[in-house]
């Protein structure tokens, strides 16, 4: 299997990590949103493309602060 090296990991685990959380989350608010009975996954999948394209910008950007936010948090 091919594998990245680690440098990519700083990219690989936010990319990973939107996936799969908007996946989740669009899930969820799609369904509240319009309940089973009107519940579509093409619906789904669209609400979930778009939330995508928002959070794994937005998690490439906050990481950092959120890291060095952790570092102040955490005791080493």
């Amino acid at each position: 299997m091919l594998k990245f090296p680690a440098k990519a990991a700083g990219f690989i685990m936010p990319l990973l990590l939107s996936i799969l959380m908007t996946f989740i989350v669009s899930f969820v608010s799609t369904l509240k949103g319009v309940g089973w009975a009107a519940f579509t996954v093409t619906g789904w999948l669209g609400a979930w493309g778009l939330s995508w394209l928002i959070a794994f910008p937005s998690l490439l950007l906050v990481l950092p602060v959120v890291k060095k936010l952790t570092a102040f948090l955490v005791r080493p």
